[in-house]
């Protein structure tokens, strides 16, 4: 198996709150909720049989970039991803200001 990232522009519905989201090969969340999906073992290789939703646990600066940190809800596994132009900022900064559980 390669670890090599496949860009895959697709679009999808998230399974969150129903936002219809057009993909652009890059896009691993849903810009207005920022829930994600366990869908990759590897960017892009739709490798993973797990499936489950994954909310946004917390937010991280690394290098002046903003990260959303996603847990997996059905597998606990956790993943970083950039944030991106047109996610919700709003929903980023709540994100952000969640108590630690």
């Amino acid at each position: 198996m390669t670890t090599a990232f496949k860009r895959l522009k697709e679009d999808f519905t998230c399974e969150h709150c129903g936002q219809g989201v057009q993909g652009n090969g890059y896009t691993n969340h849903c810009p207005r909720c920022l829930w994600s999906k366990h869908v990759d073992v590897h960017p892009g290789d739709r490798a993973a049989d797990c499936g489950g939703l994954m909310p946004p646990d917390s937010v991280e600066t690394k290098a002046g970039e903003t990260i959303l940190i996603h847990q997996c809800q059905t597998c606990g596994h956790c993943k970083r991803n950039s944030i991106q132009a047109g996610d919700d900022y709003d929903t980023v900064i709540a994100v952000s200001q969640k108590p630690d559980t």
